[in-house]
């Protein structure tokens, strides 16, 4: 059964933004391999680090909503170490009475960009 996850990516801070497009376009595939789906991203934009992470300074952060199950989640933590541009994750599975209350606010963003 598939549960749903809030992600936070980091990406670094060398991409322009085909570049970023192309790196989340990555982990949404490898999200697909493994038989999950991306539901919603929202781009937080370039944020400067509190210290210097692995001589990097800032980097792109983006927050992905997806389904995926359970016994998945560390295959696709192991994935993305190997074959995406991501700088740096971690995950929070959603709690099924708060995804209306994300859903409300993915919404209320997408009207207020628009």
């Amino acid at each position: 059964m598939s549960k749903v996850y809030e992600g936070l990516f980091i990406f670094p801070e060398a991409l322009d933004e085909a570049g970023l497009d192309q790196a989340i376009e990555r982990v949404k595939e490898e999200l697909e391999k493994l038989g999950g789906s991306l539901d919603s991203s929202v781009r937080m934009g370039k944020k400067q680090f509190a210290r210097a992470m692995k001589k990097e300074k800032s980097g792109y952060y983006v927050v992905l909503v997806f389904s995926l199950a359970a016994d998945q989640v560390d295959a696709f933590k192991a994935r993305l170490k190997l074959s995406t541009n991501v700088f740096r994750h971690q995950f929070s599975a959603l709690d099924p009475a708060s995804l209306t209350e994300t859903a409300v606010e993915t919404a209320a963003e997408t009207a207020a960009e628009a």
